[in-house]
């Protein structure tokens, strides 16, 4: 599963690892958060290195639609719902602040992207309620928005009970821009580490990030991994881990001229992409949606082909062209994490908890992390950075926890009841299938993927929940806080830190 954007795409490899290195500030992770921070702070004149153990835009930023909204669906509503008009307002600002970087960013780089109206829209009119209370907190957050009727959206090729409407939004290739960071990194000085896998990070007695291929010091330490790689705080059980699925289509005819999303079920989004947003060729549409906690998915598989189905039922004679998943990480309380990791010293920072809006919530967290790097006082931030900073929990947000860690206790005790009820010996599973077994009491994950079935631990390495096949990408997942793995074990993302242990396969498995 390729992103449309990584076709043809070749991204930098950066320099050979030095164990031992002292850089002034040291980044894990080369996706938007990451580079968006190294850029900052390399143009203020420090020593940064980014390592990162796949390759620039790996993940999350790679799988990006590419949709840069301040609307976000129904993500102001949800806010709203539960936290004071300020705090919303807050929250628009920082996604504001880091839309401005991140398009004046473009325009310095020559990079293009393309401005255009997004809609947060009901499918039905059950959805109308949830498009009212959008726009009603957009305005109060103060953006001008506007209600729409489906007579006055003109003709679409999919139902629309109503919509809200903000215009001069922006669609932006993610891994284009993520290139132009990167050339701009080294050409100040930065230096990348691809290829290199931080297994953890420590404050004292010197602060460092340990790797796979030795330690790497800086004064400064952040990690831009998605869910930190560390337990401190326990933000893994403060944020869930959610898959979601895209597909892109050429169209014949002409493609839709805005962007939307759904704010009713099944989720839809839909995304228009030209020379000009996208890696060029024909102009096509990018579909996505149906999201899920990453691990509780009966079919992947069949999630991405029900975006098929629904794209040739509305698109008439669409052609995909290529599909693919990200993950991202919501928080219960509804704002990302943005700071210093508790007992870090001062020295360890971290980013979370963007629900799938990184292209504004990555530079907006780079601009609070730099801003406490450099020891910007504090009446020299913007306001924005105090009043997410100082938030408090509110009984909504204990509750969604609450709701959340249940989820996670039932998806512990049934995958190693699951997994006690199937002994080996099993079949040889098919080729791009998995099962969980039970051996002498220990669960194994066994799987076929290009022809080799492999055994290796069905226990997640992080907090030991039965793992989960995910056969849309051939990977086994964590339903407990969203680790995943390759079909081999390799750890991919997650909170998890280790690999998976490799089992010799039996005659029988």
């Amino acid at each position: 599963m390729t992103p449309l954007w990584k076709i043809d795409t070749n991204l930098p490899l950066g320099t050979p690892f030095e164990p031992g290195a002292r850089h002034d500030v040291v980044v894990v992770g080369a996706g938007l958060t990451g580079l968006t921070t190294a850029v900052m702070l390399t143009r203020a004149g420090l020593d940064v290195a980014v390592i990162e153990a796949g390759q620039v835009a790996e993940l999350a930023t790679g799988g990006n639609t590419g949709k840069l909204s301040l609307l976000q669906g129904k993500r102001l509503a949800e806010i709203r719902r539960h936290h004071p008009a300020a705090l919303v307002r807050a929250y628009v600002d920082a996604n504001r602040d880091g839309m401005e970087w991140l398009t004046a960013f473009a325009d310095h780089a020559g990079v293009s992207y393309t401005w255009r109206p997004d809609h947060s829209y009901a499918q039905t009119p059950d959805g109308l309620a949830m498009v009212r209370a959008q726009h009603d907190a957009a305005r109060e957050a103060g953006l001008s928005t506007r209600m729409l009727a489906p007579g006055d959206l003109g003709t679409t090729p999919f139902p629309v009970a109503g919509a809200v409407v903000l215009d001069d939004q922006v669609t932006i290739d993610p891994v284009t821009v993520s290139r132009a960071l990167v050339d701009e990194f080294l050409a100040e000085g930065g230096t990348l580490h691809t290829g290199i896998r931080a297994t953890g990070a420590h404050a004292f007695p010197n602060a460092r990030v340990e790797t796979a291929e030795g330690p790497i010091f800086g004064e400064h330490i952040v990690l831009a991994t998605g869910s930190p790689i560390l337990d401190r705080g326990l933000y893994f059980t403060k944020v869930s881990g959610m898959r979601s699925y895209c597909v892109s289509f050429r169209v014949p005819g002409e493609v839709v001229e805005s962007t939307y999303l759904s704010v009713d079920g099944p989720t839809r989004s839909i995304r228009p992409v030209t020379d000009a947003d996208g890696p060029g060729g024909t102009a096509q549409l990018v579909v996505g949606g149906n999201d899920h906690p990453v691990g509780r998915s009966a079919s992947e598989a069949a999630l991405v082909d029900d975006l098929v189905s629904w794209t040739l039922e509305h698109f008439p004679g669409a052609e995909e062209t290529n599909r693919w998943s990200a993950q991202d990480y919501q928080s219960h309380n509804q704002i990302p994490f943005v700071g210093a990791m508790p007992r870090g010293l001062g020295a360890i920072r971290f980013a979370t908890g963007y629900a799938k809006w990184g292209l504004s919530n990555a530079p907006a967290a780079a601009l609070r992390l730099t801003a406490e790097i450099l020891g910007t006082n504090r009446g020299d931030r913007p306001r924005w950075m105090t009043l997410l900073g100082t938030r408090l929990t509110v009984p909504a947000d204990l509750a969604k926890g609450a709701v959340e860690g249940a989820k996670v206790a039932a998806a512990a005790t049934s995958g190693w009841i699951k997994a006690e009820s199937t002994p080996v010996p099993v079949p040889r599973p098919a080729e791009g299938e998995g099962v969980v077994a039970n051996r002498a009491g220990v669960p194994v994950a066994v799987s076929t993927v290009d022809g080799v079935t492999r055994a290796v631990s069905a226990v997640c390495t992080h907090l030991g929940g039965v793992l989960d096949w995910n056969d849309a990408e051939c990977t086994w997942d964590c339903p407990l806080h969203a680790s995943r793995f390759a079909p081999d074990g390799t750890r991919i993302e997650g909170p998890a830190l280790n690999d998976l242990k490799r089992l010799p396969r039996t005659p029988e498995s």
